[in-house]
């Protein structure tokens, strides 16, 4: 059965902060924990494609992907797949953004499916990336509201 996540968080940031800080790819190194570089390999229009590639996993295993991502700014969506899926069979991801009275709401959302020969399995995945996706949107979080502080004082 293919898995399913979806995740949210609200950062107290105006929306077009943070939609210029989380669709800004080439900074991902510096948002995100986890990757360690992101090469974009082509741009057209509001759709990018590059590869994203990890820092080493416990076993010194480093991931790396080639995603497709589709920037849609007026409706505050983004709508991302990954070409070269590795261990999964498909994954696509949902990024929407909302204002709210307390800054812009953040939710993520990703249907994927594990091949037969990956490491873990559809249900561990879906435990892994609920466990991440926590980690990685609080550090996010953070990053944007600091930015948020700093422009204000400046």
């Amino acid at each position: 059965m293919p898995g399913h996540t979806d995740n949210e968080i609200t950062i107290a940031a105006p929306l077009d902060l943070v939609w210029d800080m989380t669709n800004d790819i080439e900074s991902w190194p510096d948002l995100f924990s986890e990757y360690a570089s992101v090469e974009v390999l082509r741009r057209e229009g509001d759709t990018t494609t590059f590869r994203l590639t990890m820092h080493p996993d416990e076993n010194g295993k480093v991931w790396s992907w080639v995603s497709e991502r589709e920037t849609a700014r007026d409706v505050h969506t983004v709508w991302a797949r990954r070409v070269e899926t590795g261990p999964f069979a498909f994954m696509n991801i949902r990024w929407e953004y909302d204002e709210t009275p307390q800054g812009t709401r953040m939710r993520w959302t990703q249907d994927f499916e594990m091949r037969p020969d990956a490491p873990i399995d559809d249900a561990g995945m879906t435990d892994l990336i609920n466990r991440n996706s926590k980690v990685q949107m609080e550090l996010i979080r953070d990053k944007i509201e600091q930015r948020a502080r700093a422009t204000v004082e400046a």
